[in-house]
């Protein structure tokens, strides 16, 4: 940056600019809460007035933050607990049509319960005869 004409001249009648004072640094209450801040932001505490948007926005980032990891962490699951699951859900939908079988045996009237009884029945005799 080029430096003005009037700094390399000499002449006692020109008024030199100062720089001006900040009335609001020079205050001794001002620079006591500035070196508390600083101090603060050494030690890693912050001022505890935030406002209460700010608050909730980093909650929610807290929270994503969280729930991605726990996500990451089911991705990662290894090829053993895979299996297993797919073992249990296997299980769990043959349970499940067991007690739909049952149900549909249980809800039936009388005479489809004792035709079946009557096969099974005569489907025994034929193989004890055949035997």
């Amino acid at each position: 940056m080029a430096e003005p004409d009037y700094i390399e001249d000499d002449n006692p009648e020109l008024i030199r600019p100062q720089k001006l004072i900040n009335p609001v640094k020079n205050s001794r209450n001002h620079q006591d809460l500035h070196r508390e801040l600083l101090m603060n932001q050494k030690r890693g505490l912050a001022p505890q007035n935030k406002p209460e948007l700010q608050k909730v926005m980093e909650k929610r980032k807290r929270d994503q933050v969280i729930k991605q990891k726990e996500e990451e962490a089911q991705k990662k699951k290894s090829d053993l607990e895979i299996e297993l699951l797919k073992r249990q859900q296997k299980l769990e939908q043959l349970e499940l049509e067991k007690q739909k079988l049952q149900e549909e045996q249980e809800n039936a009237p009388e005479f489809v319960k004792v035709k079946g009884n009557l096969r099974r029945t005569g489907q025994e005799v034929t193989q004890a005869q055949e035997s």
